[in-house]
């Protein structure tokens, strides 16, 4: 792969290496993005894309929300996937017996661990700690394999925090999530908490789960990866509450292309997916987001199409790599390379001594209309 990946040497001491694996929350935290819903057979649909894009964890929803997620959650555990299979749930009784119910073998298991957020509750620490243990032992009795998800991780007192997910553990929690509810930390913290955490636990595998309210998102997860973390948690296109999630096919791309750690995403796959997803939940992407971005591989500019059959020159990671076509299209900002590209592609003889012609035509009907020109008009304009 490394030959489709055109970064230069400026990243080299700062290599991770190794491999990390993904967990995919686009079901449940995804589906928590502001008036998208998904049902059952939505659900199967994305869960089946997702373990064909190789992601190995999959949370399939939060049984107790609605009979319409127990039924997702009934149908994706049965589906016979690669993935595992995870489910969500709270450290209460009720949450925990959904799981035994649907035969759930894996399940992060959350609960509120801040002072701010156990103030909004009207919870204490000493209630909460007790009922962290009574759910993780539940969990071990019932072989639930259990990762404890203490939300809000990066706002809570660091001496609670530790005695949080020491309990855990202790309880029976055979990994744990550090959480950046509000995405609030910065990567520094992240590498902080993530590393202090695995001594913590003695070496159980660490997840990290992060937001994107201040557009660290895939900075946090490559940090949690530095420290330690086996797991990162997102989902597809960074959908989820308030700015999202960490976007699990910028990480993927972020961590092979600039820090040397593989994952098992396809990212020949990533944007075919993230298409019918984005369909599916009935929301519209920014053309420019990366990997995924309807403008990635489109040029306009002609100072850009003069190189445009030199691809690494103008772009840091092949199209080739995540499934893209590249493509020049006409407009405003259009050159005399972007005519002569744009008329051996659509077939057109445009002799040299016309081509400033047709530009110049390309030019006022861009900047009138304040759109792209299409073929077809590019065509009229040639035809004269």
């Amino acid at each position: 792969m490394d030959e489709l990946i055109w970064t230069g040497s400026l990243n080299h001491r700062y290599a991770i290496r190794g491999s990390v694996g993904l967990y995919d929350t686009t079901l449940r935290d995804g589906e928590q993005t502001v008036g998208v819903v998904l049902d059952p057979d939505d659900k199967l649909e994305i869960a089946r894309l997702l373990d064909e894009l190789g992601i190995e964890r999959i949370e399939a929803g939060f049984p107790r929300v609605s009979d319409d997620d127990w039924q997702a959650v009934a149908k994706i555990a049965a589906a016979g996937l690669r993935a595992e299979v995870w489910g969500f749930s709270r450290a209460v009784p009720a949450d925990l017996e959904a799981l035994v119910e649907l035969g759930v073998e894996y399940s992060v298991i959350e609960s509120p661990i801040s002072d701010l957020k156990l103030d909004a509750i009207g919870v204490s620490r000493e209630t909460m700690l007790e009922r962290i243990a009574k759910a993780m032992r539940f969990a071990a009795e019932h072989d639930i394999h259990a990762a404890f998800f203490g939300v809000d991780s990066t706002r809570a007192d660091p001496a609670f925090f530790r005695q949080v997910y020491e309990t855990a553990v202790e309880a029976g929690a055979k990994e744990v999530v550090v959480v950046d509810t509000l995405g609030i930390a910065s990567p520094e913290a992240v590498t902080d908490l993530v590393g202090a955490t695995g001594q913590y636990v003695d070496g159980l595998p660490v997840h990290f789960h992060g937001h994107n309210d201040f557009g660290l998102a895939t900075a946090s997860a490559v940090a949690a990866v530095r420290a330690g973390a086996s797991w990162v948690h997102g989902t597809i296109n960074g959908m989820g509450e308030r700015a999202g999630n960490a976007n699990l096919g910028e990480v993927a791309l972020t961590l092979r292309a600039l820090y040397g750690v593989e994952s098992n995403l396809r990212l020949d796959r990533i944007r075919a997916v993230a298409e019918r997803v984005r369909e599916l939940s009935g929301y519209e992407l920014e053309p420019w987001k990366p990997v995924t971005g309807d403008t990635l591989y489109r040029r306009e500019s002609g100072a850009v199409a003069s190189q445009f059959h030199d691809p690494p020159s103008i772009e840091p990671y092949s199209s080739e790599l995540v499934g893209a076509e590249r493509a020049i299209v006409l407009g405003k900002k259009s050159g005399l390379d972007s005519i002569r590209i744009k008329a051996d592609e659509l077939g057109l003889d445009v002799p040299e001594e016309r081509r400033a012609e047709v530009l110049a035509a390309v030019k006022n009907l861009g900047a009138e209309q304040r759109r792209l020109v299409t073929d077809d008009e590019f065509r009229s304009i040639v035809a004269g």
